[in-house]
């Protein structure tokens, strides 16, 4: 199970870096939304949450689950929600002014 969610949070963090590097907007927008998703899978790993038991309660102390993870993951849940509505309008404002998608200032229009 953990090489699962291993594979998957670097899945995550190679998509949202190959989105990231693109020249337009709203692929911008996508990375950073990917990236977001990869830190809080992350975050819910580290917590040492398992399948079918209690979050807090265990018989053994090594089986306790972290609660600080799992209220890390809600603030940066609303922390990136917050940051994708600001990118969204951001984009949207830039493609109004410039007529198009490209970040690049010299890029071509397509």
């Amino acid at each position: 199970m953990e090489l699962l969610v291993a594979v998957t949070i670097g899945g995550l963090f190679a998509s949202a870096t190959f989105m990231l590097l693109r020249p337009h907007g709203f692929p911008v927008v996508l990375g950073t939304i990917l990236a977001s998703h990869g830190i809080n899978l992350l975050l819910v790993a580290m917590g040492r949450i398992q399948l079918g038991g209690a979050p807090i309660l265990a018989t053994a102390p090594e089986r306790i689950a972290d609660p600080l993870a799992q209220a890390l993951v809600l603030t940066a849940i609303v922390i990136s929600f917050g940051m994708t509505a600001f990118l969204l309008v951001l984009a949207y404002r830039g493609y109004q002014r410039a007529d198009t998608e490209s970040v690049d200032l010299g890029a071509p229009h397509e």
